[in-house]
């Protein structure tokens, strides 16, 4: 089988995908003209089509893959689990990667983060979140308690409960009569500071703007959802970590649960393993400070739910957890009869081969100085993009550790947008399978979130395309 499919040609992978499959976040009908990608391994970096062309993954396959593509460590933990245990049902069953995972997660997050609920998805783990804490109340006979807050430009998944709490307009205009109605407060981000105003001093304005909030709201609020340091898919969107902080002091005071997102931000996307614990330190968004996945617990700020995926598998299987309290677990530990059980659960919840992975890419972190590697490739990308600074159709380069990005405006002086249906990042996209490159922007943001394991010649290629990109984008 495997080697019809690699003499098969893209053009004959690409008709039978289009014959059947319905592919997430497209327009099926671009592929009249954009053409579909079939790719049949990867190594390292790089993806390669059946043709034998290959693909430098500046995004890391949807911001999941850490350690490279068709890693032998991570295949090899996979492979001895499946001839151990593929599946078991995880109410009343369990097993060693699920119990040793849920220990190794314990012992790496923020101290208090006691408790594991597995989840098969990154929106699953949302949910899981939203539910459980509004479930917590409702044991504590504070069922009045039923909103949620939400920062503007926020992104936590896309199914209902994911999208409720989410802002941007993309996802939610068409679902809107379905969804509740959150409640939004000023994002920190730091695009919206005036003219000589600091990271920090946005952080410090958004946060009294959050407090105005909880005093006229926290009677009947659940929690905060934030995602911590970076709004990903609202457009790489970055603020201080003091927010993070500020935003624990409220909660604590206003009696409502502080929910972290860590999805796409965890596992050194920011420069340490958690997003959260950049918040209390001198560390910045872009001087990343070192944590290790050995360190028995992470500084930081601790949320009441932390919601974890993607990376957590370093890219190789689905799997989601949420990691909360003692106190939130006792709120839900009773007799059968009191009907104070979280009855959640999906098939695959605490799958073995899942965890076994997941295992394996926390074993990496601890044996490999992954942390101080990101450092260094992080601050190779500052020193290639900073040239784009001066670009004229360039408003802002931005960076958060293994997180970078660039914001394409018609009009520097102005920020006046491009119009959206001229889809100028779709010709960066393009022009990058040309050159070898996946760079694949939101809107008019040009980001960069590459697996661990690029070089610095690798990320000057990424960098080199999407100059050359950009320029034939704004032309």
């Amino acid at each position: 089988m495997n080697d019809t499919r690699r003499t098969s040609s893209n053009a004959a992978l690409a008709a039978r995908d289009l014959r059947h499959v319905w592919h997430p976040c497209s327009q099926m009908h671009d592929h009249e003209t954009i053409p579909m990608v079939p790719i049949v391994r990867g190594e390292g970096a790089w993806l390669f089509d059946a043709d034998g062309q290959r693909y430098l993954d500046g995004i890391s396959s949807w911001w999941v893959n850490l350690f490279g593509h068709a890693n032998p460590r991570i295949a090899a933990a996979l492979a001895d689990q499946a001839g151990r245990l593929e599946h078991v049902i995880f109410a009343g069953f369990t097993h060693e990667p699920a119990l040793r995972l849920a220990e190794e997660l314990v012992r790496v997050t923020p101290e208090g983060l006691n408790r594991v609920f597995y989840g098969d998805n990154g929106s699953s783990a949302i949910e899981v979140a939203l539910k459980m804490s509004f479930h917590y109340w409702r044991n504590l006979g504070q069922g009045e308690k039923t909103r949620f807050i939400a920062l503007t430009g926020s992104y936590h998944g896309e199914t209902l409960g994911a999208l409720s709490v989410s802002d941007v307009a993309l996802y939610r205009k068409t679902y809107a009569p379905l969804l509740l109605e959150p409640i939004l407060v000023p994002s920190p981000d730091t695009w919206d500071a005036a003219p000589g105003e600091t990271a920090a001093a946005v952080a410090a304005r958004r946060l009294q703007d959050l407090r105005k909030t909880l005093q006229q709201h926290a009677g009947e609020v659940c929690a905060v959802i934030v995602e911590p340091l970076v709004q990903c898919a609202g457009g790489m969107r970055m603020y201080h970590p003091d927010y993070l902080t500020g935003l624990r002091s409220l909660c604590d005071e206003y009696n409502v649960h502080f929910i972290a997102d860590e999805i796409a931000v965890g596992f050194g996307r920011t420069g340490t393993l958690f997003a959260c614990e950049q918040a209390g330190s001198m560390v910045g968004g872009n001087e990343p400070g070192e944590k290790s996945a050995s360190a028995s617990h992470a500084p930081g700020v601790r949320p009441d739910f932390m919601c974890l995926s993607k990376g957590l598998t370093a890219g190789t299987m689905a799997l989601s957890a949420v990691l909360t309290t003692d106190d939130v677990y006792q709120a839900f530990y009773d007799e059968y009869a009191s009907g104070k059980a979280f009855l959640h659960s999906h098939s695959y919840t605490g799958n073995p081969l899942a965890c076994r992975v997941a295992l394996e890419t926390l074993a990496i972190f601890a044996d490999e100085p992954v942390l101080e590697r990101n450092r260094t490739l992080a601050a190779h990308l500052a020193r290639r993009l900073e040239p784009l600074r001066q670009h004229p159709n360039v408003a802002d380069v931005r960076q958060t550790g293994m997180i970078a990005a660039v914001e394409l405006v018609r009009d520097k002086a102005t920020r006046a947008p491009f119009p959206f249906e001229e889809r100028r990042g779709m010709r960066v996209y393009l022009h990058g399978l040309t050159r070898e490159c996946l760079l694949r922007p939101l809107g008019n943001v040009v980001y960069f979130m590459p697996p661990y394991v690029v070089s610095e010649s690798e990320i000057d290629h990424l960098v080199e395309v999407a100059i050359e990109g950009i320029e034939r984008a704004v032309a």
